[in-house]
């Protein structure tokens, strides 16, 4: 972890600024990304049945995810735009009734991490779920985002636990 007196998106003055990566080699970047979204059983019936009122819900979640990871850098202010050169994403029910997974891949050859275009993959595949669903099930909520893993980079490897 670094310390508070290295923190690399300020500046000496502690005024926000972009860290400048150009002496950075590029390497393989990789990161996948996680969110859950817990509806009730009867809207979750319908998301896998396809009978959503506004279409094809899951499509829609998806493609809105990957429009997301390559748009991070227009969301997230002190992001690097990156030229991504892999997204997926994929849903599917978890083991209880009411929970339902999001996962996301993103790789690119870079000089930054991709961490934060999985991160927002996820999080719009999610809130497009919501859109698509809250006609039926308004009471549905984006519980977790989080990190599962990360490769490449100077920081190595990274896996979440549990």
């Amino acid at each position: 972890m670094r310390s508070e007196d290295e923190l690399t998106h300020l500046d000496r003055e502690g005024r926000a600024r972009m860290v400048d990566v150009g002496e950075k080699a590029p390497s393989i970047r990789e990161a996948r990304a996680r969110a859950t979204v817990r509806m009730n059983a009867d809207t979750r019936r319908v998301l896998l049945s396809g009978d959503v009122p506004k279409g094809d819900a899951l499509a829609t979640a998806r493609i809105a995810g990957i429009q997301a990871a390559k748009r991070t850098s227009e969301l997230i202010p002190l992001c690097h735009p990156l030229a991504i050169t892999s997204c997926e994403v994929d849903f599917e029910p978890a083991g209880d009734e009411e929970r339902f997974v999001i996962e996301a891949s993103v790789r690119c050859t870079g000089r930054t991490g991709v961490e934060m275009e999985a991160l927002t993959a996820v999080t719009v595949a999610a809130l497009t779920l919501y859109d698509m669903l809250k006609a039926i099930d308004r009471s549905m909520a984006i519980e977790e985002v989080v990190l599962l893993e990360k490769q490449g980079g100077r920081s190595g490897h990274y896996r979440r636990e549990g």
